[in-house]
């Protein structure tokens, strides 16, 4: 894979926009990553740490199995090399909510190596461009506690519930070129974690993470000073964070000021990033290999294993819908955003045989009205098989789009469940009689001499005006491309 080029990439006043992302996504086993505490959401402070994940003397940590097979299937989803052997490493500091003063990370070799997110950007003017980022890493660790500033009179509790939660953290190469690029890459990777299981993707409960690692430069410039805006845990905000900082860096080097390596939080409620610490690097941790936990070795046996267990893939599922249904790279790809929706797809495209027309539905008028309502397909009132049945009966030239528009709302909305009753009950059938819509043109020719003369001399617009009229005479019914054709016959076009 290669990286996004910088002579495409947008300007932000003159500067060139770097973000390369960290992200920490929880992996969905009940137990922790080094002990058999639980990872259940919710409980009271305090109740789900063991004496492994409160450090106390004598206690060794224990490899969680399902989260190796976790990372394998990461590895696996985005092309990665699986490490025959992997070391974990103690990344040594010291905070109140991490009992050991250390953090039993993976440092020099990690499991998951190299690998890329394909993704498309939003499409623009029904163009969407096809990106690619690249992965330098994916390594297990450990999660700390959690620092509780709220309801102590002033002091500050800690929660070690989280302490030893199986985390996988996921860093980029520096490839993406704007906030809107960088918000795309995150949520495709939220959908593939997702997708293959290995983490609920629960953002609030801070189940996915992101820290962006923003810069800006002249183009063609030496790479800027970073600052790491961390626990991102919302698109909308990670979007508004990434834009202030790149606002911020440029008005401070403009200002003559240099940027200060550093970690920054975002306040959701100011829409402005603020310096929590100076950024350490790796030496400021003192790594070394962890002595209690011998290396980590995954046999070509055991990823083959893992490999046979895991679904079909959102990226094999895409190419394979447009192998066997014909749809361009983009459908395929927003159809595979979730097995919910691909699902519905399928259905859909086997039973109405129209494949482009059913993702044409789907991206269009079932999406639109998810998104007002904020539902999941899941939750869709129309089943793809109404969907199939309402289809037919466009294809068929039984009723006209906007015919079916309206029967769609209607079955959105409950009106009715059997597609030919809701036509019948509206009247929106096409008129089929062709003799009465010969008639209905032919009026509409004697009535509009004006609108006939401005066609034959080469105005296409003065057509559209007489089909319009046809289709107002017909109360909707006439079919516009018969409409279309009989016109250019009558006129001799």
């Amino acid at each position: 894979m290669t990286s996004n080029t910088t002579t495409s990439s947008p300007l932000v006043m003159g500067y060139e926009v770097v973000i390369g992302f960290e992200t920490h996504a929880q992996l969905s086993t009940q137990s922790k990553i080094f002990s058999r505490a639980s990872t259940a959401f919710g409980a009271e402070p305090n109740t789900q740490a063991c004496a492994v994940d409160l450090a106390l003397p004598g206690t060794l940590p224990v490899m969680n199995k399902g989260a190796v097979e976790r990372a394998i299937e990461f590895g696996l989803a985005v092309g990665s090399h699986i490490a025959p052997k992997s070391i974990f490493a103690r990344k040594n500091y010291f905070y109140p909510d991490l009992p050991k003063g250390y953090q039993i990370s993976q440092f020099e070799i990690p499991v998951v190596q190299g690998g890329a997110v394909e993704f498309f950007m939003p499409s623009v003017h029904g163009v969407a461009e096809k990106k690619s980022v690249r992965l330098v890493r994916a390594h297990l660790e450990e999660d700390a506690g959690k620092s509780l500033h709220e309801d102590f009179i002033g002091q500050t509790g800690i929660d070690l519930n989280r302490a030893g939660t199986p985390l996988l953290e996921i860093v980029t190469e520096p490839d993406m070129r704007s906030s809107t690029e960088a918000v795309a890459y995150a949520k495709e990777l939220h959908k593939i974690v997702t997708w293959i299981g290995i983490c609920d993707g629960n953002m609030q409960e801070g189940s996915f993470r992101c820290d962006a690692n923003v810069s800006v430069r002249k183009p063609g410039g030496p790479l800027g000073t970073r600052r790491e805006i961390k626990n991102l845990n919302s698109f909308k905000f990670m979007q508004q964070a990434m834009d202030y900082e790149v606002r911020w860096q440029i008005a401070q080097i403009e200002d003559g000021h240099a940027i200060e390596q550093a970690t920054v939080l975002f306040n959701p409620d100011t829409g402005q990033t603020r310096a929590m610490r100076t950024k350490e690097d790796a030496a400021d941790y003192r790594y070394f290999p962890d002595p209690d936990l011998p290396p980590l070795c995954i046999s070509e046996q055991w990823i083959q294993q893992v490999r046979s267990l895991m679904a079909e893939l959102p990226r094999v599922m895409a190419q394979r819908f447009v192998r066997d249904y014909g749809l361009p790279d983009y459908d395929a790809t927003q159809l595979t955003q979730s097995k919910a929706t691909a699902a519905y797809f399928e259905e859909t495209a086997k039973d109405c045989g129209q494949s482009k027309l059913a993702s044409n539905w789907i991206m269009g008028e079932v999406s639109r009205r998810m998104n007002a309502e904020d539902i999941g397909i899941e939750a869709a009132p129309v089943k793809p098989e109404q969907l199939a049945t309402l289809l037919h009966r466009i294809s068929d030239n039984t009723i006209s789009n906007n015919a079916a528009r309206q029967v769609f709302d209607a079955l959105w909305c409950g009106e009715g469940s059997d597609v030919d009753a809701i036509i019948e009950a509206k009247a929106l059938k096409q008129m089929n009689d062709t003799g009465a819509l010969e008639k209905i043109v032919d009026d509409a020719i004697a009535a509009n001499s004006k609108n006939v003369a401005e066609f034959k001399a080469g105005n296409e617009k003065a057509l559209n005006a007489l089909v319009g009229q046809i289709m107002k005479a017909s109360k909707g019914k006439a079919n516009p491309q018969q409409v279309n054709d009989l016109l250019r016959n009558k006129l001799g076009t």
